[in-house]
């Protein structure tokens, strides 16, 4: 019974063997798929199927045109309060088990996120008029 126990134990080249083979199998696939489309797809290359396409619209100008940074800092920012505010989740589970000490850790943690809410809205990151 022990040698059942030892032999689990230990660690040997053929205990990584299922993650190999499933490692062979998915990119076997991969390949497998990619190549079918290849040799089965039609091979019609006209100029309609080589030109650009977006949205239905015919593209006009140039593609690299400066966008304002308004767009990014908005985007930054929501990012950086929606991964804030995932924090609450635990909380919100384990409230009771947290007690006071938690909830005065909640309020903490609340306090430094509208700090840096004010602190963005004083800077003006959130004005689109220029």
């Amino acid at each position: 019974m022990n040698f059942l126990f030892l032999a689990a134990d230990q660690q040997t080249p053929f205990s990584y063997l299922p993650i190999a083979l499933q490692l062979i199998v998915a990119v076997g696939f991969v390949v497998m798929t990619i190549g079918a489309s290849h040799l089965l797809g039609p091979k019609r290359r006209t100029q309609d199927k080589l030109i650009n396409f977006e949205s239905g619209i015919p593209s006009v100008g140039n593609a690299r045109q400066p966008m304002a940074i308004k767009y990014f800092l908005v985007a930054i920012l929501f990012v950086l309060f929606d991964v804030e505010v995932i924090f609450f989740y635990p909380y919100a589970i384990n409230f009771r088990e947290l007690g006071q000490e938690g909830f005065l850790a909640v309020i903490m943690f609340v306090a430094f996120f509208l700090c840096g809410f004010t602190y963005i809205v004083k800077k003006g990151a959130l004005e689109w008029e220029d």
